[in-house]
């Protein structure tokens, strides 16, 4: 790489971890390491630091940690002293403000956990498994002023297993966004990539996870639940009721049952704790009642004696 490609990287999360040293490992130079200030964790509430910040670290990278960006003269004159060739974000989590976008000469590249514009939004590998996709992928993108609405530059596939999980897929995202930047990046200062407008029309949004969306609603169908069960790991997870207090499903796999139940209804069969929903049923294979560790079905048929017909959900 020659002559030197000088960047300022933006991120948090451990998603973010794979792109900064798939970059540093590259030999770009990456003059600052931008992440969120420390947070206290734990029962001590001591402060913890984020994963980009202890990669950044073991990396002997130059970090900043600033409360806010947009109104921050102090950041503003630290970036605009270091006259990076493009700033990379990967999960940072704050809004970038217009005076970051117009920094650069190649701008703010994103690195987004979705096909843009589908999946759009804070949580698209979440939504993407508990909204059934076999397919997602790792877009990178220019950023704008909009949510997740700036110009395309690469894409790539990546397939949903059938047992992946938010926690299973994410660092697979991760590994194949790392490559994929690196290459944007390259193919952007050589002039190979002509940016490609989304199709605002086509746009499906990934909100936010709120705890209210792990809630189980039997009326949907046992496929259905079962890939919010995926997505929705490890938070909010998938919860319901029993005898009036909580009840995490923490493992099911769908059956094919020919018993007709009401949705929600339990049927315990040799053994086995089974959950009706729309179309057919669950099995639940992992649970843990409010207060309680987590437990195999057999042990919570054990030790809380259901009874088929008893129902999940109710008040």
């Amino acid at each position: 790489m020659n002559p030197p490609f000088h960047l300022v990287f933006c991120g948090t999360p451990a998603f973010a971890v794979p792109t900064l040293e798939r970059l540093t490992q590259a030999g770009f130079d990456i003059q600052l390491v931008v992440t969120r200030p420390d947070k206290p964790k734990g029962r001590g509430m001591e402060m913890a630091h984020s994963p980009v910040k202890q990669s950044a670290t073991a990396l002997h990278l130059p970090i900043a940690q600033p409360e806010t960006i947009k109104n921050n003269p102090n950041f503003r004159i630290q970036l605009e002293s270091l006259k990076p060739d493009a700033i990379v974000v990967v999960g940072y989590g704050r809004i970038i403000p217009q005076w970051m976008i117009d920094l650069s000469p190649l701008g703010n590249i994103n690195l987004h956990s979705s096909l843009l514009p589908k999946y759009r939004g804070a949580a698209p590998v979440q939504w993407a498994i508990a909204c059934g996709e076999a397919i997602t992928g790792i877009t990178t993108m220019r950023i704008d002023a909009g949510l997740d609405t700036g110009d395309i530059l690469r894409k790539r596939e990546v397939a949903i297993a059938l047992d992946d999980t938010a926690e299973t897929l994410s660092p697979k995202l991760a590994t194949v966004g790392a490559d994929l930047m690196m290459e944007t990046l390259l193919d952007l200062r050589a002039g190979k990539i002509r940016p490609q407008s989304q199709d605002h029309a086509k746009a499906t949004l990934a909100p936010i996870l709120r705890k209210e969306d792990g809630r189980v609603d039997f009326q949907r169908t046992a496929t259905e639940i079962y890939n919010r069960l995926r997505g929705f790991q490890p938070w909010p997870g998938a919860f319901t009721s029993f005898r009036g207090k909580q009840l995490l499903i923490c493992g099911a796999r769908i059956i094919e049952h020919t018993a007709t139940q009401t949705p929600g209804s339990l049927l315990v069969e040799n053994n086995r704790l089974l959950a009706a929903c729309r179309d057919s049923m669950l099995e639940l294979l992992e649970v843990q009642p409010e207060g309680k560790k987590r437990m195999a079905a057999r042990d919570f048929i054990n030790g809380y004696r259901p009874q088929s017909g008893e129902k999940l959900g109710a008040p």
